[in-house]
């Protein structure tokens, strides 16, 4: 699917009111160089999108943009139609959630108090904000781990925390007509066979259930598989976005990661 098509359709559904979060022509720099540049994108309520491509092709910078903690050079991030960085940290807390590919500690918590530090203010009711904390867990298996100290738990163990985490966060900040929005950045990268399924079965349900989710992968299978949506980056760039049936086939693999046909050939679709 062509980017100025995609572009055009995103510029359609904002026009409509539908509920994105989107980078318009984002350039960001470090010094003089690019690391992302003139990257159009829209995730959207309803399905799971993977972003795809080789080390350093810009995706956890077009990431950082999308989640208001990065400042692009030109072109600017979009919460439905309005500038990311016009939101308070707050308001922009209760509509996204990051998780990244570290999340360091420096303070000794037990699983069950890292998910709650996402609760709302609100006079939601101790037992509601219970309620959701527990749901997430759960989502991630993590019940058995609830009163285990963070700190003594293993890579994967510490990343489906903050993957509950953050869908906690946006459960309890949830309004009805009001999209959130679930940024991850390599969210399986620590994880065994299982549990990355677990992981991004919660992420395509969060999906299924009107939010939005935007997975950074590498694993092929997985986008294959849980992606409805798929991004493929390269030198800072988008060179393809669409069905991930559309676009994992060998030659666009091997052009997105620079390998041969024949290797590509083991991970396409067609």
């Amino acid at each position: 699917m062509a980017l100025t098509r995609e572009a055009s359709a995103m510029m359609d559904e904002r026009s409509e009111g539908v509920s994105t979060l989107e980078l318009a022509d984002v350039t960001v720099m470090a010094g003089r160089a690019r690391l992302i540049e003139d990257v159009t994108l829209a995730i959207r309520p309803g399905v799971l999108t993977a972003i795809l491509g080789a080390n350093g092709a810009g995706k956890s910078t077009a990431l950082g943009v999308l989640a208001g903690d990065m400042r692009p050079a030109r072109g600017e991030a979009l919460l439905d139609g309005r500038p990311v960085g016009a939101f308070t940290p707050g308001a922009l807390a209760e509509r996204r959630a990051v998780v990244l590919q570290h999340a360091p500690m420096n303070f000794s918590l037990r699983v069950h108090e890292v998910v709650a530090l996402s609760r709302t203010s609100r006079p939601n009711g101790a037992n509601v904000q219970a309620a959701i904390d527990e749901r997430s867990l759960r989502c991630l298996g993590l019940m058995p781990l609830a009163n285990r100290d963070y700190a003594t738990l293993s890579g994967g163990e510490r990343q489906r925390v903050q993957i509950a985490r953050a869908l906690a966060q946006l459960w309890h900040h949830a309004e009805p007509g009001r999209a959130g929005y679930l940024l991850m950045d390599e969210p399986t990268a620590y994880l065994d066979l299982k549990h990355q399924i677990v992981a991004l079965e919660a992420a395509h349900a969060f999906a299924e259930a009107g939010g939005a989710t935007l997975c950074i992968l590498h694993d092929i299978g997985l986008a294959r598989e849980f992606a409805g949506h798929v991004v493929l980056m390269r030198g800072g760039r988008i060179q393809a976005q669409g069905k991930p049936e559309t676009l994992l086939t060998a030659s666009i693999i091997a052009d997105i990661y620079g390998i041969s046909n024949r290797r590509a050939q083991r991970f396409s679709m067609a």
